[in-house]
């Protein structure tokens, strides 16, 4: 497939694994990278010396180009990027701040840069801030969201319209027809955080997989508003949550409750009742731990067959 996502970053389909945190580590974004897509490790969740640990391993599994998620609002972003910068990278996706920051630099260096948005007005500034490609994500998303809550499939040819960077639709898609539907809006190619998640490469721990994979619809929800919006599947805590929510907590004892290290204990380490579950709408679409290269087979075999019977509907006539 030969495309303006596929061109930009030298990959043969226009497929991104998003920069997850506790899941994207070095063996999933290299499995990604080597099955034709772009591999993505999560910086989110790492201390600097552990992502440096992450490239390399990186570099030594795949030929294939990778890049590094950073959430601009990471407390030691100058020492992130300085690694980054260090060790070769050429791929950095941005988020949760403004991309002005740092694109510029890392262009400087040489370094791809993608920033995401979940709204038209910053689509607009990473246009004036030079950045290489935009990803619109909609709240149909695991993790931390947009206060918009907009939908993907009306944010993607929203920002198609004021935007002429390649664009990149995240949100919800989870399907070879997801992927066709998404570029029918528009978009270039797409970004997939839940259903590479729940891979066998992703770090996150087998517990937190398995209940994602048991989900129904509804299962999920936007919660945590007043601080930062977020995704996640109903358990005790987030219970907890809404139980505080529901009687207007202060946004004081809403960080209390949330404490430190709740992504951590629930993703990671796999305390399902305890932890923050974080994962997106489309995980009640997602059934089975496959491996990233049966994903990423079934993506391409799912939207080619999509394809052909979209072309056999085409003609309306006028």
């Amino acid at each position: 497939m030969n495309n303006r996502i596929c061109r930009l970053f030298n990959i043969q389909y226009p497929i991104i694994q998003g920069g997850m945190v506790w899941c994207s580590g070095w063996r999933l974004a290299a499995a990604v990278s080597n099955a034709g897509g772009l591999g993505l490790i999560g910086a989110g969740s790492m201390h600097p010396e552990t992502l440096r640990e992450h490239i390399r391993k990186c570099q030594a599994a795949t030929q294939k180009p990778f890049g590094v998620n950073v959430p601009l609002m990471y407390p030691e972003i100058e020492t992130i990027m300085q690694i980054i910068m260090e060790e070769g990278v050429k791929i950095v996706f941005t988020s949760a701040g403004n991309p002005k920051t740092w694109t510029d630099r890392l262009h400087q260096q040489g370094i791809l840069v993608a920033h995401l948005v979940s709204s038209t007005r910053f689509a607009a500034k990473c246009e004036e801030a030079g950045v290489d490609a935009v990803v619109a994500e909609g709240f149909e998303a695991g993790g931390h969201n947009g206060r918009e809550e907009t939908t993907t499939f009306c944010l993607i040819p929203a920002v198609r319209k004021l935007c002429a960077l390649p664009l990149i639709a995240a949100g919800g898609i989870v399907s070879g027809e997801g992927i066709l539907a998404a570029q029918s809006l528009g978009a270039d190619g797409v970004q997939l955080g839940t259903r590479f998640a729940l891979t066998a490469e992703s770090s996150a721990h087998f517990n937190f997989k398995d209940r994602c994979l048991q989900l129904n619809e509804g299962d999920t929800v936007l919660t945590l508003k007043q601080l930062s919006p977020t995704r996640l599947v109903k358990n005790e805590f987030y219970r907890q949550v809404a139980e505080a929510e529901s009687r207007g907590a202060s946004e004081d004892e809403i960080r209390e409750l949330l404490g430190k290290g709740r992504a951590k204990k629930g993703i990671f380490e796999g305390n399902l009742e305890e932890g923050e579950l974080e994962i997106g709408q489309a995980a009640s679409m997602v059934k089975h731990l496959q491996t990233v290269k049966e994903v990423m087979s079934e993506l391409v075999s799912d939207y080619n067959r999509a394809l052909r019977r979209m072309q056999d509907h085409l003609s309306w006539g006028e």
